[in-house]
């Protein structure tokens, strides 16, 4: 079953596994949000966690695939969170890896700089014999490297810190009822939800992937296969059935849609749950 943690309002795929099965098995896209471990300042590739949209999540828990899940708020920083016996115990493990962590890049740092000072003793020696006879005077011995090794110093603030990034114990989860609403889940029996749900399934089930697109001022962007091979060919706007449309509002999307070479939809929801479905395309004027 695919783990999706809900945090207010937002789904999330934790698992590598889980996003590729969802992408691969599924044709539900979602969106990297998260920093690569490697590069956390850039932001053009992104990794894990996994975001979808509200009706990606729907969908996978429709169809029995996925289930939503919500983790218990962790010790609040209270004085009797700091008496729990777990809570001191995870404090206390954390401080002792960090502590053998510094011993151990002490120990390494000791050493790298012992193989260094080993190599450039002698040039060292040399370069002070020859300004010694410059001046005139008799040369100073050369330092020991035990000499020059008891006076390095490794400060604790230029030590590396391991960030973990993922949980030893994942701790006690609650399943959340994505049909009722919640402070985690709030889309539940919500009208625009779902008329956007009925309108994303119908265009899934037709085989087609679809985004988001806000990007481009719609709900959705349906791709005929996987975004990373084929732009989008639709700009899908979720629009009540009986609700009015300026002529302004239908010229601008439009417009929009031929400027970014895509045919706009027009999507609407009948009472039988049918999807109707307008193209826009802008001809001009003769």
């Amino acid at each position: 079953m695919i783990r999706i943690h809900a945090l207010e309002g937002r789904a999330f795929v934790w698992n590598a596994d889980d996003a590729q099965r969802i992408r691969e098995e599924h044709r539900v896209v979602g969106t990297l949000v998260g920093a690569l471990a490697r590069k956390p300042r850039q932001n053009v590739r992104l990794g894990l966690p996994l975001q979808l949209l509200p009706e990606e999540a729907r969908l996978l828990a429709e169809m029995g695939v996925a289930t939503l899940l919500k983790n218990p708020t962790s010790h609040p920083l209270t004085e009797e969170a700091g008496q729990d016996p777990s809570f001191l115990e995870a404090v206390a493990a954390y401080q002792k890896d960090q502590e053998e962590s510094y011993q151990e890049q002490v120990r390494l740092a000791g050493e790298q700089r012992k193989a260094l000072m080993g190599t450039l003793a002698e040039r060292i020696a040399q370069g002070r014999a020859k300004k010694r006879q410059r001046k005139g005077g008799e040369a100073e011995p050369a330092s020991k490297p035990a000499d020059l090794e008891s006076s390095f110093v490794f400060p604790r603030e230029a030590m590396m810190v391991q960030l973990p990034t993922e949980r030893t114990q994942r701790g006690q989860e609650e399943e959340v009822d994505w049909h009722l609403p919640s402070k985690e889940w709030p889309y539940g029996g919500q009208p625009e939800h779902e008329m956007r749900f009925q309108v994303f399934q119908n265009l899934w089930e037709r085989g087609y992937y679809i985004t988001s697109g806000s990007k481009f001022g719609g709900d959705f962007l349906v791709y005929p296969g996987d975004p990373m091979r084929f732009h989008a060919h639709f700009i899908a706007l979720c629009v009540p059935r009986d609700t009015p449309l300026s002529l302004c509002d239908i010229i601008s999307v439009g417009r929009l849609g031929t400027s970014v070479k895509k045919t706009v939809l027009l999507c609407s929801v009948d009472q039988d749950g049918t999807v109707a479905y307008t193209s826009l395309q802008w001809s001009g004027m003769q």
